[in-house]
């Protein structure tokens, strides 16, 4: 009996062995499968090292994260595809192979021209915005680089010779031992790396599962291929009803608190009470063009005439996230942050806010919110209807007789404004947004009217000039017909950019174009904020501030009690305080802090906002 036992455990050892040896033989042998694990890990190396760089367009050696990439995690996660390749026999194997890589390569180059574009990376939430790819296809253009070819070469490389050398694996077959033996080796060194990195070490140095303010951190950490699974689960975890903790809603009452200050009224209370108001969002306007010349020539010259008569902000900052131009609604009517995943208007179209419209509807103003586009585009239709306008107009209120870009041309839009602006009960608030001057800025050459010279005028910075002197001279004529019409003697203009635009998408071409001129450098996210009124006195205001900061500027100068937003408003009245900070959607902090809790007081705003927005905190719990 002991010597049938020792016989039977001899050949469980031996046909152990036995296939031990077998698989590590298939894996010595599946070139495809080598070639296929390097480049796929060069591929993630070489993304994560032109994310390090500005605008990624370029290799960074430099790590600029928080610690450096886990190199044997990015292996582990190509892995766990790659051994589904040994549940194909034959030729499947070969072609499953080319197929992952080349998908995983296709995500790769969507996420960088992504991240080109809008500082983030492709999510599940982005994909479920399909209503946004309509007349996008020059954008997406824009944001490719020759660099980029390095990520589908060696496909082009792999397919003949898969072609040529497919004999090679005519008999190939399962190898079910295998798939398991790799699959649970990569997935139990992941499980060990993330014990062992943020719950043992509880993430002292770097976390490796976390979702960072910059997302360049969290896809340094993870690996291309880890980011998306990440993703998933997040995006699993954002659509499950989220609710709010007696924890919860106690930190956010106090940072409110905390955030609010306790001053002395000043002269701009009630400056510009009962007035209209008119909110003119331009697309892509930034700072740096407002009271420049080139070659003799204004680049703005109708704005500029606003300045006699205006709050000039010239440190306010644009604070959009994936939503982009829908963020900038949402961060000027409610004075709450965008979330930090996805779009908020395409994940919470139905929330209630304390919203611009709803504080002057209180008054006795009518409210209207216009774009030139359909009510569709970043959903943004049902998601001003919820914040509380009265009236949406989108383009099927409009003629589209002559298109530029995007859509109707800001030309026959903004005369088609003026007679629905002109029908308002007033007291109104009208909010609208222009559209010509967006990316990839190919204005067409009979609405070029600057005089560039042609090296400048065929570059991205002169098409931008030229897209943004050409919506300026439209809202001249707008204003214009406001003043005939007696509207403008008793309204408020604000102009403000909704983003960024030139140093935004093309800030690598800009750097190229020579010469150089130093005014056109450094915009560092700054767009214009201008508050017309007739009867005001020019003044530039200096204090720094971003898109969240409007709502309770603008309630401050209507005359709007204080204690109607106070606990609302994430933002501040940038006339009447004593703190000069912004918070950009990537958590950084720019301007000046009395202390490190102070700044991270200021940053947790962005981690407020998140709740306030999943929970519908001001409908559930206010």
């Amino acid at each position: 009996m002991l010597n049938t036992r020792n016989l039977i455990d001899y050949r469980l050892k031996c046909n152990f062995k036995s296939s031990i040896k077998q698989n590590l033989y298939y894996l010595s042998k599946d070139r495809m499968l080598h070639v296929t694990l390097i480049s796929l890990f060069l591929k993630s190396i070489i993304f994560t090292l032109l994310i390090n760089s500005e605008k990624a367009t370029k290799i960074n050696f430099g790590w600029a994260f928080y610690g450096d990439p886990h190199l044997l995690v990015y292996i582990c996660f190509i892995n766990i595809f790659l051994s589904f390749s040994f549940l194909f026999k034959n030729r499947g194997r070969l072609w499953y192979l080319i197929v992952i890589n080349t998908l995983i390569s296709m995500i790769i180059i969507a996420d960088l021209w992504y991240y080109r574009g809008f500082a983030s990376f492709m999510t599940i939430h982005v994909l479920n915005q399909t209503t946004n790819l309509d007349n996008l296809s020059s954008d997406i253009i824009a944001m490719m680089r020759v660099i980029d070819i390095f990520f589908v070469l060696d496909i082009f490389v792999l397919i003949p010779l898969a072609i040529k050398q497919k004999h090679l694996y005519k008999n190939q077959g399962k190898v079910p031992s295998l798939f398991f033996s790799i699959l649970v080796l990569s997935i139990g060194y992941i499980w060990f790396s993330h014990y062992r990195i943020d719950i043992l070490n509880n993430g002292k140095k770097t976390m490796l599962f976390r979702t960072y303010w910059k997302p360049a951190q969290t896809m340094a950490n993870l690996s291309p291929i880890g980011y998306h699974i990440y993703d998933s689960y997040n995006y699993w975890l954002d659509n499950k009803a989220y609710n709010l903790t007696e924890q919860d809603i106690k930190e956010i009452n106090a940072w409110f608190k905390a955030k609010n200050e306790k001053l002395p009224d000043n002269k701009y209370k009630g400056l510009l009470k009962g007035k209209n108001l008119i909110i003119i969002q331009v697309e892509s306007l930034e700072r740096f063009v407002i009271g420049q010349k080139i070659n003799g020539q204004e680049i703005t010259p109708n704005l500029n005439k606003l300045l006699k008569n205006s709050l000039y902000f010239t440190n306010y900052y644009e604070q959009v996230n994936n939503g982009t131009s829908s963020d900038s609604d949402l961060l000027t009517n409610t004075s709450v942050y965008p979330v930090r995943r996805g779009s908020t208007f395409f994940r919470y179209p139905d929330n209630t806010y304390n919203s611009l419209p709803k504080l002057l509807e209180k008054l006795g103003y009518s409210t209207t919110a216009i774009h030139p586009e359909k009510g569709s585009y970043w959903n943004w239709m049902p998601a001003l209807k919820s914040i509380g306008f009265q009236n949406t107009i989108d383009s099927s209120g409009f003629e589209i007789d002559e298109t530029i870009g995007l859509g109707l041309s800001d030309g026959s839009y903004l005369r088609q404004v003026f007679p629905i602006i002109k029908r308002q009960k007033q007291p109104f608030y009208t909010f609208m947004v222009t559209l010509t001057s967006h990316g990839p800025f190919d204005l067409p050459e009979k609405f070029r009217e600057l005089n560039l010279n042609e090296s400048l005028d065929k570059t991205k910075m002169g098409g931008y000039l030229q897209s943004v002197h050409y919506t300026d001279k439209h809202i001249g004529l707008l204003i214009n017909r406001l003043e005939k019409d007696g509207i403008l003697n008793n309204s408020v203009i604000v102009v403000y950019g909704d983003h960024t635009g030139i140093h935004k998408y093309h800030e690598d071409e800009v750097a190229k174009i020579k010469p150089q001129e130093d005014w056109w450098q450094g915009n560092n996210w700054r767009v214009p904020l201008i508050i017309y009124n007739k009867d005001l006195t020019g003044e530039e205001i200096t204090t720094i501030g971003g898109q969240v900061d409007l709502l309770p500027t603008l309630a401050y100068l209507f005359g709007i009690d204080k204690t109607d937003y106070e606990y609302t408003a994430i933002g501040r009245n940038l006339l009447n305080t004593k703190k000069n900070f912004a918070v950009l959607t990537n958590g950084s902090y720019i301007g000046e802090k009395s202390s490190d809790e102070e700044e991270q007081q200021a940053i947790k705003g962005l981690e407020i906002a998140d709740k306030i927005i999943k929970s519908n905190y001001y409908k559930n719990y206010k």
